[in-house]
């Protein structure tokens, strides 16, 4: 369920359009097409189960409302499933700007640790869910599997070309600052 708590009006003489242009740079082109319609958030299943709002996050990001936008743990509720970006009738691409503005909120030190978690993982074993090796190597062989699933984690050069684009990109870093932070 959403929550039906009053909320405080955002009051702003001049909205910033820097961050609007950081977001159409790292992934959102379209974001200044929206004009609140509601239909991403009306057609997200995360935001009927949660208090994420798709449309709110946009709203203050076209306001220039930068620190609540990269700072907020709704951003991350979004699970891009793509449903908004199916049924938004301006092409906004909505999942597209919530990715742009989670790009935005790493680059500033801004991550859920269940996501910092996540990167971890993909960093130390090539894939998001490692596989406890013996326990599941086995399963996965008594019901007619490979023991390894075809991902990274099969691949050690693979894993090790995983570490190599996130060091290149200090993508290693923002989530082993952001771990450092949270300890």
């Amino acid at each position: 369920m959403t929550s039906a708590e009053e909320k405080t009006a955002i009051e702003i003489d001049t909205p910033d359009d820097s961050f609007v242009q950081m977001i159409k740079k790292t992934g959102g082109p379209n974001v200044q097409n929206c004009y609140q319609c509601g239909t991403c958030s009306g057609s997200c299943p995360a935001g009927s189960r949660t208090n994420y709002l798709v449309r709110l996050i946009i709203r203050k990001a076209l306001l220039g409302l930068k620190e609540q936008c990269i700072s907020s743990p709704e951003l991350w509720y979004c699970t891009t499933c793509y449903t908004c970006t199916d049924r938004c009738p301006q092409d906004v691409k909505p999942t597209d700007v919530i990715k742009a503005i989670r790009n935005v909120a790493v680059a500033e030190g801004y991550m859920l640790v269940p996501h910092q978690k996540t990167a971890l993982k993909v960093l130390e074993a090539g894939h998001a869910v490692p596989l406890e090796k013996e326990m599941w190597e086995n399963l996965r062989e008594k019901v007619g599997l490979e023991r390894v699933p075809p991902n990274a984690s099969r691949y050690p050069e693979a894993i090790e070309e995983i570490k190599k684009i996130a060091k290149k990109t200090g993508f290693d870093k923002l989530v082993a600052e952001k771990e450092t932070q949270e300890e």
